[in-house]
Order: C-alpha cells, then sequence, then structure tokens
C-alpha cells in the first residue's frame, strides 16, 4: 500500500539527494525528469509512484524497452533507467540505493567516519589480509551510510528490523555479493558489540544467504582458448614479456593475482627450482615446484623486458612512472587485450585472471591430480573449498593418483 503521494515522495529525495552531495548539475537534471514523471502521472489520472508507472514512462519518452531488447541501450538509456530506479527505491527503503562512489567518500558523517576508522583498526588487529580488510570497511560503510539515510546517527540505535531493512535492500545482487556483505556486517556488528557500542550479539541474529555456492559453474579456458590467448602474446616486446609470464604463472600454477602482482626475486629459488611466497588471502607460506617454463618466462622478462627501476616488485606498469600495480588493479585488462587480439568473445564468461586460476585447478584435475595437491597449489586451507572451487564430485578425486612434483607448506 503506497503512504507517500508522488509529489511528497519527490520533494523528499531530493532532501536526500541534497544530504548526500549531489551536485547542482545533477539536481537540476533530475528535477526536470521527475517533473516529466509528474506531468505523466497526471495524465493518467495516478498519484501514487508504481514500477509500472516508472516503466510506461520511460518506455513513453525514451523507448527503452525496444532498445534493451535490441541491446541497444546507450550510457544515457542507463541513466534514464536510473531516474526511475531511484524513486522506486526511494519509495520502497528510503535510501538511495547503487550510488556511484569512484570520487566521492561513501560516509560524510565525522561520527560515521570515526567508527569506520576505528573499524578498520580492529580488522588489522584480527590480521585479516589487505583485500578482506578493505571489503569489510567499504561495505560497513555502505551499511552506516544506510543508517544515516534512515535517520539514525548512532550505532547504538541499531535495532534488528533495520538489520534485515537493510538487507532487503540488497535484492537483485549476485548469491556472492550479498553473502560478502552479509559476511562483512557480521564482523563489523562483532566490532561493534567488543567496542560496547552495541550490547546485542546482532552478529549471531544475521540470517544465512539461501543460496548454495555450487550452483554456479566457474568460468574456465579450454585448452584451445588457451592456446590461442597466449599465442596472441608478442614475446617480443618488453610488454610481452611481463604479460606472458604473468599468464603463465596464473594458468600454470594457479596463482592468485595479488599475490602474482607481490612477487619480488627472492621468492624464486632457482636452484632448488621452486617458488616461495606467503599468501596475500590466507598469510599461509607456500612452496610450489617451479615449472620450467614459467622459469624461464620470468627469468626472459627480468634481462630483457622490466624496465630498469627501483622495484623490489618484479612485475610492474610499462608506462611512466613505471610503478608497481595498484592494489585494486585486477589485470582483467591483460587478459581482455589478448582475448581482443587472438579474436576470442569476450562477452561468453567472466574472462579475468581468476578464471585462469579456475582453469589451472580444471587442467590439473584432468590430469587426475589428487584434491590434497590441488588444495596446496591454489592455496586453500582444506579440500572442502577446493572442492568447491572445482564443483567436482569428492569420491571421484579419492581415486585420482599422484602426478605432478610435490607441493608443500612450510612449517
Amino acid at each position: 500500500m503506497q503512504s507517500k503521494r508522488l509529489t511528497k515522495l519527490l520533494e523528499e529525495l531530493e532532501q536526500e539527494l541534497m544530504r548526500l552531495g549531489y551536485t547542482e548539475g545533477s539536481l537540476k537534471f533530475y528535477r526536470r525528469r521527475w517533473k516529466m514523471l509528474l506531468d505523466f502521472a497526471k495524465s493518467r489520472g495516478e498519484n501514487y509512484f508504481s514500477e509500472q508507472l516508472g516503466i510506461d514512462f520511460v518506455e513513453k519518452h525514451f523507448n527503452i524497452l525496444e532498445k534493451d531488447f535490441d541491446k541497444t541501450l546507450s550510457q544515457k538509456d542507463t541513466q534514464e533507467l536510473r531516474v526511475i530506479r531511484m524513486v522506486g527505491d526511494f519509495q520502497l527503503h528510503h535510501s538511495v540505493l547503487r550510488r556511484y562512489y569512484k570520487h566521492k567518500e561513501i560516509l560524510t558523517d565525522p561520527y560515521y567516519i570515526n567508527i569506520s576508522d576505528d573499524f578498520q583498526n580492529y580488522c588489522k588487529e584480527k590480521g585479516y589480509s589487505k583485500s578482506t580488510i578493505d571489503h569489510y570497511v567499504k561495505q560497513s560503510a555502505y551499511f552506516m551510510d544506510y543508517l544515516a539515510s534512515q535517520g539514525i546517527s548512532n550505532c547504538s540505535d541499531i535495532t534488528l528490523e533495520l538489520i534485515n531493512r537493510y538487507i532487503r535492500t540488497l535484492a537483485g545482487y549476485t548469491y556472492k555479493t550479498v553473502e560478502q556483505n552479509i559476511c562483512s556486517i557480521r564482523t563489523f556488528f562483532r566490532f561493534l558489540q567488543k567496542r560496547g557500542i552495541v550490547s546485542t550479539d546482532f552478529a549471531s541474529k544475521m540470517p544465512m544467504v539461501q543460496a548454495r555456492k555450487q550452483t554456479r559453474i566457474p568460468s574456465v579456458w579450454t585448452k584451445d582458448e588457451l592456446k590461442a590467448l597466449i599465442n596472441a602474446i608478442d614475446r617480443g616486446s618488453p610488454k610481452g614479456k611481463r604479460d606472458y609470464a604473468i599468464i603463465l604463472l596464473a594458468c600454470s600454477l594457479g596463482l592468485r593475482c595479488t599475490d602474482i602482482k607481490q612477487l619480488k626475486t627472492e621468492n624464486f629459488h632457482w636452484e632448488a627450482k621452486k617458488l616461495v611466497l606467503t599468501q596475500s588471502k590466507t598469510k599461509e607460506p607456500l612452496v610450489l615446484p617451479l615449472i620450467p617454463e614459467v622459469g624461464w618466462a620470468v627469468i626472459d622478462y627480468l634481462r630483457y623486458g622490466r624496465p630498469k627501476v627501483d622495484s623490489p616488485y618484479i612485475f610492474i606498469r610499462h608506462t611512466a612512472p613505471f610503478l608497481p600495480f595498484t592494489e585494486g588493479d585486477h589485470l582483467n585488462q591483460i587478459i581482455k587485450h589478448y582475448m581482443v587480439e587472438a579474436h576470442l568473445p569476450t562477452l561468453k564468461k567472466r574472462r579475468g585472471m581468476h578464471s585462469l586460476r579456475h582453469t589451472a585447478a580444471s587442467l590439473m584435475l584432468e590430469n587426475d591430480t589428487p584434491l590434497a595437491v590441488i588444495s596446496d597449489i591454489l592455496g586453500h586451507a582444506d579440500t572442502d573449498s577446493t572442492a568447491v572451487y572445482l564443483k567436482v564430485d569428492l569420491k571421484k578425486l579419492k581415486e585420482c593418483p599422484l602426478e605432478i612434483p610435490e607441493v608443500t607448506r612450510n612449517e
């Protein structure tokens, strides 16, 4: 049942956008669209916003449905859809969701900024990895931003009803995104209780996501696709030498992107033919057999491709000022570049660096490598994680013989 007329709803939405710091230019754009929406509703004799009203509005004025069917939606069309989606979100949740934050801070209230800073320190004290801390801090900031939109100025005023309402705003996201958000918020509530800010154990009351990880099949490359990708690399150029070594490390040894970016010369034990590193995600040490093709690719890059710069990291960017890759760079642009060069479809599946990690696991499985060995190479704490990762039958894997060099963890 609608509780607010469209005019009142838009007035409150405008106030929320002003609170969020939207520029006057952006507000003028939204006001023009809202006036068009009000006129459209008036022509139909409707006083309340509904999803159907919004769909009919964008179809009448922007022919959105036909463009969507033909897959010809432009960025401008997407913005028109966002106007209507924003009205619907605000009506349902009294909050502006799915905002663009690239050049803006999520939190503006000094109280919540201090809470977020303290939470970040708490995560560091717990020894979480950098990527995990970034996820927890960012996703807890989204939650605090929601609290602010609901008029909550202190975390001590959080209620289970508020939490459930926020979780409902995640409807429409993928299972993985919802899972990550709930995990982050659960950790945030443990922090709040530890600091004495809340007395209720909200962490234990968080709902579980009703979905199975096994339902999503990971993206993997076929042998022909992988061969085409590698053959597309210009191994005679400095950048090509770098990219060739990076891709081999991912698809042959299954290294995570972050671990590849953090490799240093001391990680390579050339005489022992081993790669020794501490995993960024798990903080666990790992020793991998250094496959000759991988080792020679790294040597070729160090000798004939890498710019002569003072950096402890092996792989660096090949544009001035020749710095290491940033933490947020997942190197997906490297994969996409060579996919284009090899004329491989870029929209078929997710084709980032992590897909090469999946592919390494898949190829090991095809070679009858035991699950325990695959777990060690991937850096998983137990074989259950690897079974989920591979989406395979555990009983079948128990029959696989050992066919590759032993992989060990440092004790």
